[in-house]
């Protein structure tokens, strides 16, 4: 199963995941999925893997999960590329990989549930429900983000856009054709392993999220993140944490503001528009709005696009 990655001059990385599966050429190409089908695969642990960058192979092998995580040399041309993924018993596959072209200076980093797709999380029998049983095409867009992303996009040639979130790696097939469907800009899915770690029974989510801002930063020193999310979890947190540890490497933070029903179900309370956290943190700019359209002029009112 081949994840979508991302790299630099002279470097990828990239994250499959080797699964045991049976071929069937009937199945139709398009169908409803439900979400609980996402966590009954069966991951092939220690299968090796030969990993092809611009005609290097690279040998790996896959942890307990299935995964593979690794970041390797190999010249690709900035854009979008792809990697040959080859295991035995399987047909080879291409990775997709975004590959930052060292002149950019800006990016978007953006959160997922409830700022680009309207989740209910974290209240966990809604999650569960979500998550679980739910059909995929069932899910609704958040108004108005896929067209603020599509023209900062153009606004922003060659800009990379990551999608950061704590949801697990086995809903990275839901959630791509979700982001296709709705127009989103194609880009890498930065998410967590599910279940237990060696040492806690839950994976922690903010600290996913932390640890991968932080390798974003020492991974694109030059660039800039417009940091996207919603005030319905801990995105203004953990937001703010990294603009004060790196206060160069933020461009913006844009919150979208929850409706006091969304908040409830979100596990929160709403907050009134005057009392908006870290609204002036470290001195970058800070904006709030319902909406995709909303955050898009208050971007153009701070002089960012």
């Amino acid at each position: 199963m081949p994840f979508t990655g991302y790299g630099g001059p002279g470097w990828v990385r990239v994250w499959p995941r080797v699964l045991l599966t049976r071929h069937d050429p009937d199945r139709p190409p398009i169908e409803k999925v439900r979400g609980w089908r996402s966590f009954t695969t069966l991951p092939v642990m220690g299968a090796p893997v030969v990993i092809d960058v611009g005609g290097r192979e690279h040998r790996a092998r896959a942890d307990r999960g299935g995964f593979i995580d690794c970041v390797l040399p190999g010249e690709l041309a900035p854009g979008w590329g792809s990697v040959v993924l080859r295991s035995d018993g399987a047909q080879p596959v291409e990775a997709p990989v975004r590959v930052v072209d060292p002149a950019v200076r800006f990016g978007i980093i953006s959160d997922i549930d409830d700022t680009v797709m309207v989740t209910a999380l974290p209240r966990p029998l809604l999650a569960g429900w979500n998550t679980f049983v739910v059909d995929e095409h069932a899910r609704s867009a958040v108004p108005g983000m896929a067209v603020l992303y599509e023209r900062l996009s153009t606004r922003f040639p060659g800009a990379p856009v990551l999608y950061l979130s704590t949801g697990a790696w086995n809903v990275a097939p839901t959630l791509t054709r979700f982001l296709s469907r709705h127009l989103y800009p194609a880009g890498p899915l930065l998410l967590t392993d599910w279940g237990p770690t060696a040492d806690r029974w839950f994976r922690s989510g903010r600290e996913h999220k932390r640890a991968t801002l932080a390798r974003l930063a020492e991974e694109f020193p030059d660039v800039r993140w417009l940091l996207i999310g919603d005030d319905g979890q801990h995105d203004e947190e953990i937001y703010a944490e990294f603009a004060a540890a790196h206060p160069d490497r933020v461009a913006a933070v844009a919150i979208r503001r929850l409706s006091p029903t969304q908040s409830v179900l979100a596990g929160g309370l709403a907050v009134p528009a005057g009392e908006a956290r870290g609204a002036t943190a470290d001195g970058r700019a800070w904006m709030y709005a319902p909406d995709g359209a909303g955050l898009w002029r208050q971007l153009q009112a701070s002089g960012l696009v």
